[in-house]
């Protein structure tokens, strides 16, 4: 199995700033891509951001310039610099890593965190 565990979420004004860490553990061989997603109350989750294990990045237009993508391949953690912070950012936040598992034949995985809330309101 592999666990993601998310953290940093909380309650900030609007521009302010949040860091989101993801911690990967469990029978894991490699990890190709991590990304964070969001769902926000009656809407579907969405993309954030996203970044291979090169380095290369994605970003979702309503956030590029402000928020910003991260990983220690040593550590199989990834971050999300959230600078910037508007209302409309307000979502649980999601952490996802595809790879390959441990092992002989080496099974691909898919893992979703369980998600921490940030919430952005004066």
């Amino acid at each position: 199995q592999v666990q993601l565990a998310e953290s940093g979420g909380d309650l900030v004004q609007p521009g302010g700033s949040l860091r989101l860490s993801c911690d990967a553990s469990g029978n894991i061989f490699s990890i190709n891509r991590m990304g964070w997603y969001r769902q926000a109350p009656g809407k579907e989750r969405e993309l954030v951001a996203h970044i291979a294990d090169g380095g290369s990045t994605n970003y979702a237009d309503s956030v590029k310039g402000r928020f910003t993508i991260s990983r220690d391949n040593a550590k199989n953690t990834v971050y999300l610099q959230m600078n910037s912070l508007k209302p409309e950012d307000t979502a649980v936040y999601y952490c996802n890593a595809s790879g390959l598992k441990q092992g002989i034949i080496k099974e691909k995985f898919d893992a979703w965190g369980q998600g921490t809330q940030v919430t952005v309101s004066s």
